[in-house]
């Protein structure tokens, strides 16, 4: 009985120590996951903005300029892909001015190739119009359509970048530092692109006076690449929200799901803006809400002003008028003629006497 009773005591003490062993190795590998997280979460140097339903929203009414709602919207925020409504700003400008055209071929540069991130996958030396690359850029939100563009235009990444920083200061974008053409996260040790709702709303109210934008950013699908690769927007509300037709989607993870939405009902036109939203769920929903709720309260336009009566005094024709004088004139010249025959009469007359 000795026997089996050590054999049962050793038993459960190696069961205990097993336990004891396998549940240190999961709070150890527990504390490791969530070390790693955290590192993951810290490791772009950035704080995460994003906040539900959204860090910040502001609503415009275009015919006016008024803001119609606004909640934190000067805080600070990390745009991501909606910077690229102001390459489509600076490219349009350019193509209105005449310095640039739609059939112009951009060429992929090495560097606009190795782009991460939406794409619409360029080969070095590849060449699409810059019609095409703008759809590319809306549609697809293509990075390394953005990048190529960019450099087309200003010869350099940087140069262009300078053009969108120029163009933000001339809005009264005072919140914005545009850091890149794309608006993809920085890299450890850099500066990631920063703007406000308010900001982005200035910009969508500059877009909406370049109608032929429109085109881009109200198409929800299109082909690429002699039609191989198809190309959906990522603006969910095309299509579905009635008098939808832009303009721009925007994620990375610390800046939350934003958009820079606008539509036109009844000759009236709203921009609403959410940047940071945790979920495009969250963004879309509250970019509809507050649309909705704007072209339902919106004020009625001003009366134009009155038009004014101008009474205008009768002007008297001067006494010597060249009508008149001709007249005269006429009559002078009848009476000269009437008297210098009468006159010739009488000395015809004399000298048959005579």
């Amino acid at each position: 009985m000795s026997f089996f009773l050590r054999y049962f005591l050793i038993l459960i003490t190696v069961t205990v120590f097993t336990i004891d062993a396998t549940a240190a190795a999961k709070q150890s590998s527990s504390k490791s996951t969530k070390k790693t997280t955290a590192v993951k979460s810290q490791g772009r140097g950035v704080p995460n903005l994003a906040k539900a339903p959204y860090a910040s929203a502001i609503v415009v009414d275009v015919s006016t300029g008024n803001v119609l709602f606004e909640d934190k919207a000067d805080s600070p925020a990390f745009p991501a892909s909606v910077v690229k409504l102001m390459d489509l700003l600076i490219i349009q400008e350019k193509i209105e001015q005449g310095s640039l055209k739609l059939t112009d071929m951009v060429k992929a540069t090495a560097e606009a190739t190795r782009m991460g991130g939406s794409g619409v996958y360029l080969k070095e030396h590849e060449e699409f119009s810059v019609e095409e690359m703008l759809f590319a850029l809306m549609i697809k939100s293509a990075n390394d359509a953005a990048l190529a563009l960019a450099i087309h235009v200003a010869g350099s990444r940087d140069a262009f970048v300078q053009l969108m920083n120029e163009k933000a200061v001339a809005l009264g974008m005072t919140s914005t530092k545009f850091v890149t053409p794309h608006g993809l996260p920085p890299s450890r040790g850099q500066s990631p692109d920063v703007t406000s709702a308010r900001d982005i709303s200035l910009l969508c109210l500059e877009l909406v006076k370049h109608p032929d934008v429109f085109k881009y950013t109200s198409s929800p699908l299109r082909y690429f690449r002699d039609n191989k690769l198809e190309m959906r927007t990522h603006n969910n509300l095309l299509g579905k929200f009635q008098g939808c037709d832009g303009f721009k989607t925007g994620w990375w993870r610390e800046a939350g799901y934003s958009l820079a939405a606008t539509a036109m009902r009844d000759n009236r036109r709203v921009i609403a803006v959410v940047m940071g939203s945790t979920s495009k769920e969250l963004r879309d929903s509250k970019a509809n809400e507050l649309l909705s709720s704007a072209f339902m309260n919106l004020p009625p336009l001003p009366p134009p002003p009155p038009v004014k009566h101008v009474v205008l005094e009768e002007i008297q024709p001067p006494f010597w008028s060249p009508a008149k004088i001709v007249v005269l004139s006429l009559i002078a010249l009848v009476l000269l003629l009437a008297a210098a025959r009468a006159v010739m009469k009488r000395f015809s007359n004399i000298s048959k006497y005579n």
